[in-house]
């Protein structure tokens, strides 16, 4: 089933998998539901038992060799990758569309991780263990607002949004990219350099002591929601200045 919602000019944006809306208000409930579920005190043995697992298991070869796969979600690199991969298929193709979707992209991510982790006030499991060296339990709940900001920002994990959010644009940007080399990216490539690298930073972030199991949870719930609206995005049909009318090509319609 294919969404008809209009956008402006008789646009339609762009289908999403599962279609429909339904599945956003899904991830949206499930995020409010974790969310307030953290907030009133439950879900924190699951929480410490992971934490506490991965502790005793996590040899010297393993902790390097995830520290290492980590940076697949860092937010710096993955914003100046995807603005390059715009910029370089915008001279290409003589149009500012592909340039599009690493800014919304980049106003999506600033305007609600860093804002919900600033709100939520939530410690990482490593502030036991270094500073601001709480209480094993004090680690644990969030909204603690008497802390330093730094020492509280673990959810939700901005890794795990970012690798998702991230990996989905320069995904959406790298097929055409090809195209203008006359290769084509296979579908199933697309669906690893989407899934993949998520799954591992989600799995490593964890790991590693750096989140709770359900800071990653909530950062995988919101990245697909933020991927979904970006996804839904008619990026060939919006609406440019009469100025840039020379630089104005489509870039997704053979997708």
């Amino acid at each position: 089933m294919r969404e008809t919602t209009t956008v402006r000019g008789g646009a339609r944006l762009r289908p999403v998998r599962p279609a429909g809306w339904w599945y956003d208000a899904l991830l949206l409930a499930g995020l409010v539901g974790l969310t307030v579920a953290l907030a009133t005190g439950h879900l924190f043995g699951i929480d410490r038992a992971v934490a506490d697992w991965a502790a005793d298991h996590r040899p010297t070869a393993a902790y390097w060799t995830a520290v290492v796969f980590n940076y697949l979600g860092q937010g710096t690199p993955l914003t100046l990758l995807a603005a390059g991969l715009g910029v370089l298929l915008a001279v290409r193709l003589r149009s500012v569309r592909p340039m599009l979707p690493p800014v919304l992209a980049f106003a999506l991510t600033y305007l609600t991780i860093g804002p919900l982790k600033v709100w939520t006030a939530r410690p990482a499991p490593s502030a036991s263990v270094k500073e601001p060296f709480l209480p094993p339990e004090q680690t644990l709940p969030l909204f603690q607002d008497d802390l330093p900001v730094r020492f509280a920002q673990s959810y939700p994990s901005g890794h795990v949004a970012n690798a998702i959010v991230w990996y989905g644009v320069i995904a959406l940007l790298l097929a055409p990219l090809l195209r203008t080399a006359g290769r084509n990216m296979p579908p199933r490539l697309v669906t690893v350099v989407r899934v993949v690298p998520p799954l591992v930073v989600l799995t490593t972030t964890t790991y590693l002591g750096w989140h709770w199991l359900t800071d990653s949870v909530a950062g995988l719930l919101l990245g697909l929601l933020l991927d979904r609206l970006l996804h839904r995005i008619p990026w060939d049909d919006v609406p440019l200045p009469g100025r840039l009318r020379d630089w104005d090509r489509p870039f997704t319609s053979t997708l």
